[in-house]
């Protein structure tokens, strides 16, 4: 009788968080968190493992290392995350709702340049940090359900 598999129980002292403003809908909310992850795992050394290799040989990309927790919050709920973030120094990226009508990183990048920190209408934000200062971050918004 062959034993069951059971995944290894693993506290990280590091937290991946996407808080999505809780009004998008569900194409948003899947664009919106593989854009700013995508930030994450460009940018955040050791965040991503390695690759993945099947039974037959095959190789397959490498992902994050640990779990996504994924959030829903009002616009001001994510504004202020935004503010807690840059206030703790905490690197992020950012989804903005004019970014839905841009087709290209440059007008991406020239939409964001365009509006002060505290104007951003923000549909979405993407963080890593220490698990402490993430809870501090997203205090007040839910787990996606």
């Amino acid at each position: 009788m062959s034993e069951e598999w059971k995944p290894t129980p693993v506290v990280w002292e590091t937290k991946i968080a996407v808080v999505l403003r809780d009004d998008l809908l569900d194409w948003q909310k899947l664009n919106v968190t593989a854009f700013t992850v995508s930030g994450i795992a460009a940018t955040v050394e050791d965040v991503v493992g390695e690759p993945y290799v099947d039974g037959s040989g095959t190789t397959y990309l490498p992902m994050f290392r640990q779990p996504v927790l994924v959030f829903l919050g009002t616009g001001e709920k994510l504004s202020q995350i935004h503010e807690r973030a840059l206030n703790r120094g905490v690197r992020c990226a950012i989804y903005t709702e004019e970014l839905f009508n841009t087709n290209n990183d440059e007008d991406n990048r020239a939409q964001v340049l365009a509006v002060p920190s505290d104007k951003l209408q923000l549909v979405g934000i993407a963080m890593r940090a220490d698990r402490r200062t993430i809870d501090k971050v997203v205090k007040g918004v839910t787990l996606h359900p």
